[in-house]
This record gives C-alpha cells, structure tokens and sequence, in this order.
C-alpha cells in the first residue's frame, strides 16, 4: 500500500530493501557559490576559481553544508512533508566541481523503533551521491515517518518520537 501522492509513504509502507527513486542533480557554479554563502563559508575554494586552483584543486567546490542539504532534499523528496530528519550521518569523497552531474540513489536498510506514543517509526535510509570522479557522499540518514494512514500529525509538529533535528535543516 503507497501513500497518497505527495504526503510520502508511511513507516506502515517501508520495508527493508526499498529503493528510493533516484536523483540526478547538474552541479553548476552557482549551486556551488551560492550553497557556501548561504551557509556562510567564505572560504575562497568555494568561490574562487583563481585561489582554488593555486590551492591544488582544478576548480572551486562544493562544501559540506550544501552537500548535507542536498541529502536533505534527496530524503525528504522521498519522505514527504510528513517525515521528519532525526539523523544525518554523512562521509564526503571525491569533490563537486562545477558542470558535473552528481546522482543520488538509496534504500531502506533498516526499520525501527516505533515512537514512544505508537504514531511514529523509525527509518535508516543508506544513500550515496556519485559524480563522474566517484563518491561525493556516503553515508545514512534515519527519518521519523508516520506510522500509518490514521497517525495523525505527530511526525511533523515534534510531539513524536525520536530524536533531535528538525526537517528542513540544510535549506536544500
């Protein structure tokens, strides 16, 4: 059973080994510049092009915060308005360079626990965003769902389950 489209699936609706659907994302200079100002990293690798490169870079790249947004969105995409972020555990790898393509895929790895007032449950979603050097980032995210279609609006006001974040951190 799926959950009406747009709200995204239930805790009810997962099982281990599904699949998230996958997201190809062109990084451009601007993603990159205006992901470290808003997340107000100034660092010159992040903007400037002449400096990355006397740095040893072959271009300016994406910083931490910006990836960590973009997982975010890749999970919540998928999660729905309904799902909130309780952890993002995430490794970066090979850069984001401007005019690369980084692709997102996922799945299911684990179900659980139930939230303390029955409305909620718990999932980890492994993901992995790769561009054409190899993995940018890898890593796991576990997200509050709803328990089922008659959960209510526990999962989105912070009455439920679970721990720390809030969905939308990363403004991705």
């Amino acid at each position: 059973m799926m959950a009406p489209a747009g709200t995204g699936p239930t805790f009810l609706d997962v099982a281990v080994g599904d699949e998230l659907p996958t997201l190809v994302l062109p990084i451009t200079r601007t993603l990159i510049v205006s992901g470290a100002i808003a997340s107000r990293d100034y660092q010159d690798v992040h903007h400037d092009q002449v400096l990355a490169k006397e740095r040893g870079s072959k271009d300016i790249f994406m910083n931490i915060l910006t990836t960590n947004g973009l997982v975010g969105r890749y999970v919540t995409d998928w999660s729905g308005p309904r799902s909130r972020l309780s952890e993002v555990n995430i490794r970066l790898g090979a850069p984001n360079h401007p005019d690369c393509i980084m692709t997102f895929t996922g799945s299911v790895i684990a179900t659980g626990p139930l939230g303390d007032d029955g409305r909620t449950g718990m999932v980890t979603v492994s993901i992995r965003g790769t561009n054409d050097l190899g993995d940018h980032v890898t890593g796991t995210v576990n997200v509050i769902l709803p328990f089922g279609e008659g959960a209510g609006e526990g999962a989105g006001d912070g009455s439920a389950g679970g721990s720390g974040g809030s969905r939308g951190s990363g403004g991705a």
